[in-house]
């Protein structure tokens, strides 16, 4: 139909821990969505899956976006910009940005706070 049914998964450290709601029927989804996850100590990295939901079959992984511990104290005041999907399978090509806000927070109890924003996608 040329169009998808969009939705991301962010995992911290391959742990899959937050799931943003589906936007129906487009290739443009905006979310504006925002989650707080504390970050152990040890993490190495913050991916954001973003996906294409299947009623009949398997959800498709559209492409993904990796944000390192590196990357982070790089930006030690967060990041805010369009991201280029990455693949996940090396035989899929894929095309695709999203549109994202990260910003570390000061500690909790020894635990740093990630406040990330899925805001759009194209």
């Amino acid at each position: 139909t040329g169009s998808s049914d969009p939705y991301c998964i962010v995992k911290i450290d391959d742990e899959a821990i937050i799931r943003t709601a589906t936007v129906w029927k487009t290739l443009s989804p905006f979310w504006g969505e925002e989650y707080e996850v504390h970050l152990q100590p040890t993490f190495h990295s913050v991916s954001i899956y973003v996906m294409d939901e299947d009623a009949l079959s398997r959800d498709d992984v559209i492409g993904k976006v990796c944000i390192t511990r590196d990357m982070l104290a790089e930006h030690p005041k967060g990041y805010s910009g369009w991201m280029s999907l990455s693949e996940v399978d090396p035989d899929e090509e894929v095309q695709g940005e999203i549109h994202l806000r990260v910003e570390v927070q000061g500690s909790q109890g020894g635990r740093r706070l990630l406040c990330c924003t899925v805001l759009e996608a194209r």
